[in-house]
């Protein structure tokens, strides 16, 4: 059943992302004397490179505002990336932003129509829809996978939204997508462009972490799909780890849509942050000019991501909950069935393990999820280390194939099954993720 939210008044859009709040609230926890074991916020938790470090303070004394989309020479870079990843770009098509939840907030207001979402999604976007005063239509992904509407069922809901009022023309895809770690097939995502297209729909394809892909090869852009309807988002807080220093891309297509497009965004832009503070951009050309020292930081990174999650997976197997294996990022989505029981629901499992086991994680009601599925978040990246010193032993543990059996990490695995098989034990039984 695809699922309508309402626009409603202004208060209705205006609460603290549900991320940001359970990150609050651990804080607060720990503040307190008790020991949370953080599983709910995705942050990167790896440490910033030197290169970039030094790149930051050595352009420390920029002090003057900048072109609103960007310079020339960064957008020069951020196309040179794309292109060398087989998407063609030139300068022009590209608008740099102060973290790409301003891109998608950005081009959501620039953008005509009603959105579009996968069920479940990323947390913001309907927010930000509703905040803009427009309904979000969210429609269940495949079984398959995360992060876009299933293409075979599309068609027919779209068609009785447009009987009831409503003008669904953006549709947002996650690739990979946040909460499960997974992705589409090409033919999948192709099925869908087919459907985009045949029902004259924009995407807008959020490629955060397409870089940390465990095998970034297997991941099909939809730009390159179709490049003529697609826009990109992407940025730098994770797959470098910059969450706080916000950096965010736009890519338009190279045609009179993207066009008009980049010039709203520029307006829009040039009303709400002026542009993107000068030493954080210098810091990203550095990024998008792709030294050696930074691919290698990535590899690891990805080694990082790849093995812990793959460790709770296991565990999560192991419990008997049911969860589709991740392919990206530190993201996981196990579902646990409540035998039937109607008094149970996503938020009551989250608030379970918060205040039984000491485990936080996200409910999936907070990413659009229906509450009687209980399914929930586990993001394992807060677990990497609380100093710079034990993230750096991180990421070398990862390299050197040693990464599960340092103690802090076998030890925050060893809570997890605890804590998940009492939720088991106590609550659940297998529950297949539901189409």
């Amino acid at each position: 059943m695809t699922a309508v939210r309402p626009a409603g008044p202004p208060s209705d859009g205006f609460a603290v992302s549900p991320t940001l709040a359970i990150n609050e609230r651990v804080a607060e926890l720990r503040r307190e004397g008790r020991d949370v074991l953080h599983l709910g916020f995705g942050e990167a938790g790896l440490p910033v490179h030197p290169v970039l470090r030094q790149a930051l303070a050595g352009a420390a004394h920029l002090n003057s505002y900048g072109p609103v989309d960007g310079s020339s020479s960064l957008r020069g870079a951020i196309a040179g990336w794309f292109n060398r990843r087989g998407l063609p770009t030139e300068p022009a098509a590209v608008v740099v932003t102060p973290g790409s939840k301003a891109a998608l907030f950005a081009l959501l207001l620039a953008l005509p129509g009603d959105v579009i979402l996968p069920r479940p999604s990323w947390v913001s976007y309907a927010p930000q829809a509703t905040m803009l005063g427009k309904r979000t239509l969210a429609h269940p992904a495949p079984a398959v996978s995360g992060g876009i509407p299933d293409p075979g069922t599309l068609p027919e809901a779209l068609a009785q939204h447009r009987r009831d009022g409503l003008d669904p023309r953006i549709m947002i895809v996650t690739v990979p997508d946040n909460p499960t770690g997974t992705f589409p097939d090409t033919a999948l995502l192709a099925r869908l462009v087919e459907v985009a297209r045949a029902e004259g729909v924009t995407i807008i394809a959020d490629q955060i972490y397409a870089e940390l892909a465990y095998d970034p090869a297997a991941v099909p852009d939809v730009a390159a799909i179709a490049p003529e309807t697609t826009f990109v988002t992407t940025g730098l807080s994770k797959a470098y780890a910059l969450g706080g220093w916000r950096f965010g891309v736009v890519r338009v297509p190279a045609n009179a849509l993207g066009e008009a497009t980049r010039l709203r965004l520029r307006a829009i832009g040039s009303e709400i942050w002026s542009c993107v503070p000068a030493p954080i951009a210098a810091a990203a050309q550095v990024v998008y000019e792709a030294p050696a020292e930074l691919t290698s930081y990535l590899d690891a990174a990805r080694q990082v991501h790849a093995g812990l999650c793959g460790a709770v997976h296991r565990i999560v197997e192991r419990t008997g909950m049911s969860c589709r294996p991740p392919q990206a990022a530190f993201y996981l989505y196990p579902a646990l069935h409540n035998g039937g029981c109607p008094a149970w629901s996503a938020d009551d499992l989250a608030t379970e393990l918060l205040e039984g086991q000491r485990i936080a994680v996200l409910p999936g009601t907070a990413f659009g999820d229906d509450p009687a599925f209980l399914r929930f978040r586990l993001a394992t990246s807060l677990l990497y280390g609380t100093t710079e010193d034990q993230r750096w032993e991180t990421l070398s543990s990862a390299r050197q194939g040693n990464l599960l059996s340092l103690p802090r990490i076998a030890n925050a695995l060893d809570r997890i099954e605890a804590g998940l098989s009492a939720l088991v034990a106590a609550h659940g039984r297998v529950h297949p993720c539901p189409e």
